[in-house]
């Protein structure tokens, strides 16, 4: 959807990426089981909120070394993480035979792709320089590792599987420290108002059991009362 404006991706900003995917349960049901991340990410800063942006494909190595002019092809990256609209969030795998031998993210890349206009990432891989790292940049990673080895881009623009969840160059990704979740483009819109319905259904159960007398009849009566709100 080319009307998709910042705006509507800030919006969904306003909720955890586990409220996101119920949302999506209701406007593309025939995603309930796939486009999320299943594999445990470290967050590095689980305290951040949501992010939502548009996926920067890439693919990484760290146990060999990389082929041809290193440095043209990391600038050659750089140039794709920073074209196109925003906000973008990149997804790197790692191809290695041990995701994270080395880290791609530390507090030099962090840096970059912040001011690249980057949100953060979504990796199988690993990170480093916790406490170093760009303040507000959230990286969702395999595992927190201290050496990069022979860390380098391979190849970008390209589809990528992180823990499950299939991305294409350009999806809308969400993410916080739950996991990420790919949003259709045509869910964008819809996911207010579906959240919305959901969470006034939740809210008749809540009340009703945090209310002191509580049992299973007023239980009983809750779910049937949230089953009809819409």
């Amino acid at each position: 959807m080319s009307d998709i404006t910042e705006s509507d991706l800030q919006k969904l900003t306003e909720w955890d990426t586990p409220t996101i995917c119920n949302g999506l349960e209701v406007v593309t049901p025939e995603r309930r089981t796939i486009g999320f991340t299943t594999m445990p990410l470290v967050a590095l800063d689980p305290s951040l909120p949501p992010i939502c942006g548009y996926a920067r494909t890439a693919t990484m190595r760290a146990v060999t070394p990389p082929q041809g002019d290193a440095k043209a092809h990391r600038a050659a990256y750089y140039t794709y993480v920073a074209e196109g609209p925003g906000p973008r969030i990149v997804v790197l795998q790692d191809l290695d035979p041990e995701p994270g031998f080395g880290a791609f993210w530390g507090e030099v890349n962090t840096t970059v792709h912040k001011g690249l206009g980057c949100l953060g990432c979504v990796t199988n891989g690993s990170f480093r320089d916790i406490d170093a790292s760009a303040k507000g940049f959230q990286i969702l990673g395999g595992k927190v590792g201290p050496s990069h080895g022979w860390v380098h881009p391979v190849d970008f623009g390209v589809p990528v599987n992180i823990g499950g969840m299939a991305v294409n160059h350009g999806d809308i990704i969400h993410a916080d420290r739950h996991g990420a979740v790919v949003v259709p483009a045509e869910a964008v819109k819809k996911l207010p108002e579906a959240i919305a319905m959901l969470e006034r259904r939740e809210k008749v159960i809540l009340d009703a059991a945090k209310a002191p007398d509580f049992d299973i009849d007023k239980l009983k009566a809750a779910m049937a009362g949230a089953a009809e709100i819409h």
